[in-house]
């Protein structure tokens, strides 16, 4: 793959990865298995047992195994072609992955903030008539 093809790749697969891993440790579908692994994360015996659940409600930690599993799904390597390009990939993706998450993140902020901000204009408007 020339370099520009890796680089589209690299900013494309970044896209599931982010998606995959918001979605498992912040949306209301995964609520449930997410606070049981917050309370087994917080609540363990063994730092080992403790550490792994707390995997699945990190949305940064997380984005590592969505990664690994999309490096070996789709053979993708970045600018090497050996078991180092894996690498460079890896880290690549999980920093691409979590800049679109903080985008994501910034955009959903901003438009809880102008529904608040809606709402109490219309509801000031109501009691002023």
């Amino acid at each position: 793959m020339d370099t520009t093809t890796q680089i589209f790749w690299l900013f494309i697969l970044a896209i599931p990865i982010a998606c995959i891993s918001w979605t498992v440790t912040h949306e209301e579908v995964f609520r449930e298995p997410r606070e049981w692994c917050i309370y087994r994360s917080q609540n363990g015996k063994k730092l080992l047992k403790r550490k792994f659940f707390y995997l699945f409600t990190c949305e940064y930690c997380f984005s590592h195994y969505i990664t690994l599993f999309f490096l070996l799904f789709c053979d993708f390597r970045l600018l090497l072609s050996d078991w180092r390009g894996y690498v460079i990939a890896g880290f690549s993706l999980v920093f691409l992955a979590n800049v679109y998450m903080s985008f994501f993140a910034l955009l959903r902020q901003t438009i809880k903030k102008e529904k608040v901000e809606i709402k109490k204009i219309e509801t000031d408007t109501n009691e002023s008539q």
